[in-house]
């Protein structure tokens, strides 16, 4: 996603979600996100969930660059990219985008790159803890995949 600053100053937002559950495991915010920094990120998430099977995107730059590809295959990982013009194989994440952009990005002014990580981490923590969800039988992200799998940590 993008936004801008109020200065004007666009930034852009990575925003992952498990499909499983609807949980977001991270938002990414930075004045860019080249795929270099798209695989930071899910370096850094592999480490504490743990390498997934698959990931599904859309067919952005940073999202068919050389390095995510190769990152994914030396992980095992499938990278599955949906049709151009078809946001629909990716509802989940769409429909997490609408609520993250009605409810924090287009609610708020924002000074700084750090003023739109606070919010965001703030609602964040809300959406996965305390929100729920009428599809995981109106229980939060968090809580149904504590329900699912009670030993299962991060």
């Amino acid at each position: 996603m993008s936004d801008a600053l109020w200065s004007g100053r666009r930034f852009r937002t990575l925003n992952v979600i498990d499909d499983f559950n609807r949980e977001c495991l991270r938002i990414e915010i930075d004045a860019s996100l080249p795929a270099a920094r798209v695989v930071r990120a899910l370096e850094e998430l592999t480490e504490v969930r743990g390498v997934p099977q698959c990931i599904r995107l859309d067919n952005g730059l940073e999202f068919i660059a050389q390095a995510l590809k190769q990152w994914a295959q030396d992980k095992g990982i499938a990278l599955n990219h949906i049709q151009p013009g078809k946001p629909t194989q990716n509802a989940y994440v769409e429909r997490f985008n609408r609520t993250y952009r009605t409810e924090v990005l287009d609610c708020y002014v924002f000074e700084s790159l750090q003023e739109v990580r606070s919010m965001t981490e703030d609602w964040l923590h809300c959406y996965n803890h305390h929100r729920p969800h009428e599809s995981l039988g109106r229980i939060p992200p968090v809580a149904y995949r504590v329900k699912r799998f009670p030993n299962l940590y991060f």
